[in-house]
């Protein structure tokens, strides 16, 4: 796999970043490729292991040793279709996919991984840039109709999926583009919204139908679709912020980050806003509550919009700075991990719980907070408090929204308010009714929602035609 004794003889060489103090000037990707050589040179570092447990560690079970060899072998078009054997849109998650392919790889256990997310977008982007990707079309038409209810990563990779086993497929989006979380929710200094047009005129090419502002269940019923269409799938994803009930929160300038960053990425595409009020970070104190990667997303973006400083609280204690490899590998590891957008400058605070919010006419002007104990509650004695002219909520997602279509069909919901669905077949408590991705599993990576989309497809087309020769 690659150069038998390449692991020895080459180090990790990773992507690098612009320097900060450009890169927060504008929204465009910031990564500089390694370039071909250098690429060649990091797949030449995938180790004959025996046993790739990258396969396990990668939801859509990449054959990641596979494509590094055709990488190192000079193979870059062979190398891509192998990874689109297994993974419909490799150019998103070799740009936002947390990589816990490199967490499992076998290297990681005593050197550091190889450079799979930076390999993985290296294939699909020269894919494209020699004109490889294009429109997989089939003659053979089965006659079912399918809807699919959302068009992020989920709905996109499933209506790829049934388009090419020849069912007419049908995308219904709320919003007036495609792309879900990927278009409106990842800024675009992480992933330009050009690799999602190029993946909608592919899939409209083979034969998939996209009918925008189309919101199933609020501007038209969802059972006149299930009298419409030989089948169902909802991929709307989980869409009901976790909120922060505490005094104050219905001052001006607090807000949940999914009302945030759309309204960035509609102005930097020249989409129209919604109507509701800008949101902007401007000449602003900024205060970011939740560390994941929402919320770092909220940092880089208001660094581009001009604020003035940016803090992020995290409740949970700081995680280590190195993991315990031979205590965690091959799963992916607890430890201390600091995004681009983080780099660009921001405060970070951990075991901090925010008790409530004051201000002045009805604005946001500060945070009382205090340091967590372990059951997350404030520790008597270490209160203080943070400048805040806008506050960010960014502490992830607890279910579905359930009012509208989920109400309307009657599904039944699993303890956490998702729709009740198994990965065997990914059929709902209607037979008719499937689901995938984060309205079934609950907010996740955007790799397992195409593995969920994928899948699902598996299940609805065997559903509908008795037997299916599409992948799992």
């Amino acid at each position: 796999m690659g150069k038998v004794t390449g692991f020895l003889e080459i180090d990790r060489n990773d992507r690098r970043y612009e320097p900060a103090s450009d890169r927060v000037r504008h929204y465009r990707e910031f990564v500089i490729p390694l370039g071909d050589e250098g690429t060649r040179n990091q797949a030449a570092r995938c180790m004959d292991c025996g046993i790739p447990f990258c396969h396990t560690g990668c939801p859509v079970n990449n054959q990641i040793p596979d494509w590094n060899d055709l990488v190192y072998s000079g193979d870059w078009r062979g190398a891509l279709k192998n990874l689109h054997s297994t993974n419909n849109f490799p150019e998103v998650t070799g740009r936002v996919c947390p990589a816990p392919c490199e967490a499992s790889c076998t290297l990681n256990l005593i050197e550091e991984p190889v450079t799979i997310k930076t390999i993985e977008a290296a294939i699909a982007d020269r894919g494209f840039q020699e004109g490889w990707v294009v429109p997989e079309r089939t003659a053979t038409k089965t006659g079912k109709r399918i809807a699919i209810i959302g068009s992020g990563p989920a709905g996109m990779a499933c209506a790829q999926q049934l388009a090419r086993a020849g069912h007419d497929v049908h995308v219904y989006e709320k919003h007036a583009k495609a792309g879900g979380l990927l278009r409106y929710g990842i800024p675009d200094f992480k992933m330009e919204k050009e690799i999602v047009d190029l993946r909608v005129a592919q899939m409209e090419a083979e034969g998939v139908t996209f009918h925008y502002n189309a919101h199933v269940g609020i501007d038209m019923p969802a059972k006149a679709l299930l009298d419409e269409y030989d089948a169902l799938i909802l991929s709307g994803g989980a869409e009901k912020p976790r909120d922060l009930p505490i005094e104050g929160r219905d001052l001006r300038g607090v807000h949940f980050a999914m009302d945030f960053l759309p309204q960035q990425n509609r102005r930097v595409s020249g989409e129209p806003q919604s109507g509701a009020d800008p949101i902007l970070a401007d000449g602003k104190y900024v205060v970011v509550i939740g560390g994941g990667d929402t919320g770092s997303d909220c940092i880089g973006t208001s660094f581009r919009q001009g604020a003035v400083a940016v803090t992020q609280l995290e409740i949970m204690p700081m995680p280590p700075e190195q993991e315990d490899k031979l205590m965690t590998w091959p799963n992916w590891p607890l430890k201390l991990r600091t995004s681009s957008s983080q780099e660009e400058g921001a405060e970070r605070e951990f075991s901090v719980v925010t008790t409530h919010f004051s201000g002045r006419d009805g604005r946001v002007k500060r945070l009382h907070c205090a340091r967590a104990d372990e059951s997350f509650k404030p520790v008597p004695g270490t209160e203080f408090e943070l400048k805040a002219d806008l506050v960010l909520l960014a502490m992830g997602f607890v279910s579905p929204v359930q009012e509208g279509m989920i109400e309307e069909l009657g599904l039944e919901l699993d303890r956490r308010g998702n729709i009740l669905a198994n990965e065997d077949d990914y059929q709902t408590s209607n037979p008719k009714v499937f689901t995938a991705g984060d309205m079934r599993r609950g907010q996740s990576l955007v790799v397992w929602a195409i593995r969920e989309g994928r899948q699902a497809a598996h299940s609805v087309d065997k559903h509908l035609m008795g037997e299916t020769t599409l992948p799992r």
